[in-house]
């Protein structure tokens, strides 16, 4: 852990976890599972979805955090890997902070397309093939119909840094870029309807799906935002990463207010229920 991790809860910011998943799952292809005949595996995938399910704040410590992963499918052109990021408690038991899963397609950059999986990438990671811990696969990603209100809008600039060794923005960018968007919206929804104190949300979900690479450009992208459902507690904002009309990808995330003395979750007062309802 980093203590830059941090964000201004003082837990550890959801985007950071999936760059721990991404970490993990670089060392498990690089390391465990390659062989001189699954180095392109290891080293041409791209990331066609992302679940994660945010279990219970993680706070900064000096001991180790530890992410586990496996693989729980393997079709002809794609394969999902499971995670657990955790740590071990002195009974041997685990304190889990987040499970997530990713879908993962072999990829020529060479020529931008994917490709099948060859028989012996695929005997390569059967070793690592398991079902979850409960034994019930993830649930697939269901996202709403789209909206392109021009109170969601937000311009996205891509940074120079944003760009991984493969030329696209890396998939773990695409989350902040989410996370962005959402935390500009409920600003101007703060700014517009004169409320004073918003309150704090957490994270409890979020899917992504990617359709096509961003790349870095001078001229902004746009992400187009929306709250697909309110609840007592909680809601959901679904968003999507657009070049024109072209989709690129597109977010789905569960927040649920949050009192930061009592640690509970709390139901927003009428009037932020007001203002969320006016981007519904």
């Amino acid at each position: 852990m980093r203590w830059a991790d941090l964000d201004m809860l003082g837990h550890v910011n959801n985007v950071v976890y999936v760059d721990y998943l991404q970490e993990a799952r670089v060392d498990m292809m690089r390391t465990h599972a390659r062989s001189p005949q699954t180095q392109g595996l290891a080293e041409g995938v791209v990331v066609a979805s992302h679940q994660v399910t945010y279990v219970a704040p993680l706070l900064f410590d000096f001991k180790p955090v530890y992410v586990e992963s496996w693989v729980t499918e393997i079709r002809a052109a794609s394969f999902t890997m499971a995670y657990e990021i955790f740590r071990e408690n002195p009974d041997g038991s685990r304190k889990v902070f987040v499970r997530a899963s990713t879908v993962l397609a072999p990829y020529v950059f060479a020529t931008e397309s994917p490709r099948r999986l060859k028989p012996e990438e695929k005997a390569n990671l059967e070793p690592y093939l398991e079902l979850y811990p409960s034994g019930v696969p993830s649930k697939p990603l269901a996202f709403g119909d789209t909206k392109r209100l021009e109170r969601g809008h937000f311009p996205l600039y891509v940074r120079f840094s944003d760009v991984d060794a493969y030329g696209h923005v890396n998939n773990v960018k695409y989350f902040e870029y989410f996370q962005e968007s959402r935390v500009a919206l409920m600003q101007r929804l703060r700014s517009h309807h004169g409320i004073e104190t918003w309150p704090a949300v957490v994270v409890a979900q979020t899917d992504v799906t990617y359709q096509a690479p961003v790349l870095a450009r001078s001229q902004p992208y746009d992400v187009w935002s929306y709250v697909s459902r309110l609840g007592t507690k909680s809601m959901t904002i679904e968003s999507e990463i657009a070049d024109g009309e072209t989709r690129l990808a597109r977010g789905q995330v569960t927040l649920v207010f949050y009192d930061l003395e009592t640690g509970k979750s709390v139901e927003p007062s009428p009037q932020v229920r007001a203002a969320v309802e006016s981007v519904v």
